[in-house]
């Protein structure tokens, strides 16, 4: 029997007017990543995209685990293929769900008429192979409301499919269809998080970490592309940026008051990503701050540095305690890479006393008592840039 993937979109099928640009973006993403697995034909219907593969070999769970890290798609499953025939329905579904119904103990069957002409409604349908399904698996009981399995036949306009067994999809919308944005990724949990909730809501994803050596290694930057690389599972190809800030971190260390090293210091990292991002075409920053969890998160600290910022800084983490965030990150599989013991630049100089309630004056005349404009165009202009993967 001929197997098919249906992949199912929630948000997507609300966008109206736009909805057909959202749908070409979601599939050219699909296409991209089932490319490493060989030729794939992708169609799409009512709200379901079609992937059909025109290789008799391939590997549909391989396709499955692709086609799960794609935002956009709300559901995936398997399907049998069968024509529009109720008798050839139930054979199809005797023999294509065979394996999944000898061992489950309940069950029910949900239809889908979506071509009108079919003669069967779909009420009779649920009633009509639910009878002929506890026939024939004799092991079966009806429980409509917390079956082990549910059986659901859809009628298309070209065929029927059967399937029994939904996985999850990454939901949200297609990555690039809201735009890009740069990442300020540092090596801990929170902005691996921040930038994988970011592309859930279909931003593209640019990052840009800072190298402070000898202080910090170069394993510690190793790190931090091993983690762009998982976020590309999810993100897409992710372009790179690598800010030498030993220079400018001395210097905050040398003219600047103790206790305003660490504001300042990200007040410096803000406009050397601006700049950054203006290269990039980004048109916004994220962050993997979270309210209260440091010295430099506090609202005070936070509006201090956004006092310097010319574009939107999102922080999708803003309002996540530590546990929530611990879970995402196992989730996208980065927590095990953020734990190893490979500190990045925002551990040194750490103040002993770091100030929480900063007021922006008195950050600006800190900072201003040193001319850091040359070492951040020095910064900026030094910058490495390398295509991470996926």
């Amino acid at each position: 029997m001929k197997e098919i993937i249906l992949a199912k979109y929630g948000e997507i099928a609300l966008k109206g007017l736009n909805k057909n640009t959202f749908e070409n973006l979601l599939m050219k993403n699909m296409k991209r990543r089932l490319e490493p697995l060989g030729k794939f034909e992708l169609d799409r219907q009512q709200s379901t995209i079609y992937v059909d593969s025109q290789d008799e070999n391939a590997d549909f769970d391989a396709a499955l685990e692709k086609l799960r890290t794609v935002f956009g798609i709300a559901a995936l499953c398997k399907a049998g293929v069968m024509e529009k025939d109720f008798e050839k329905i139930c054979e199809g579904t005797y023999s294509y769900l065979e394996d999944t119904l000898s061992y489950a103990r309940t069950f029910k069957v949900e239809a889908k008429r979506a071509d009108k002409r079919f003669p069967m409604k779909s009420p009779e349908i649920c009633a009509e192979l639910g009878g002929r399904l506890l026939e024939k698996f004799p092991n079966l009981s009806v429980d409509v409301k917390n079956p082990e399995v549910t059986v659901t036949v859809e009628i298309r306009d070209t065929n029927a499919y059967v399937h029994a067994v939904k996985i999850q999809g990454a939901g949200g919308l297609p990555v690039g269809s809201s735009g890009k944005a740069m990442l300020l990724v540092s090596g801990g949990i929170d902005s691996p998080v921040a930038g994988y909730m970011m592309a859930k809501r279909g931003i593209h994803i640019s990052a840009v970490h800072f190298v402070s050596p000898p202080y910090t290694s170069e394993r510690a930057r190793i790190k931090v592309e091993q983690l762009c690389e998982k976020l590309t599972g999810y993100c897409g190809n992710i372009a790179f940026f690598c800010v030498p800030f030993t220079e400018i971190q001395e210097a905050i260390k040398d003219n600047c008051p103790e206790e305003y090293f660490t504001i300042i210091m990200r007040r410096l990292m803000m406009e050397i990503a601006q700049r950054l991002a203006d290269r990039d075409e980004c048109l916004a920053l994220i962050t993997g701050e979270s309210v209260g969890q440091v010295a430099s998160q506090t609202l005070k600290a936070i509006a201090c540095t956004d006092a310097v910022c010319r574009m939107p800084v999102f922080r999708p983490c803003i309002g996540m305690d530590k546990t929530e965030i611990i879970e995402i990150s196992r989730k996208i599989d980065t927590f095990d890479i953020s734990i190893q013991p490979y500190e990045d630049c925002c551990t040194v100089f750490t103040p002993k006393h770091p100030k929480t309630k900063p007021t922006v004056e008195e950050i600006e005349n800190a900072q201003n008592s040193f001319d850091f404009s040359k070492m951040v165009d020095k910064a900026v202009e030094e910058t490495e840039i390398k295509l991470i993967k996926f």
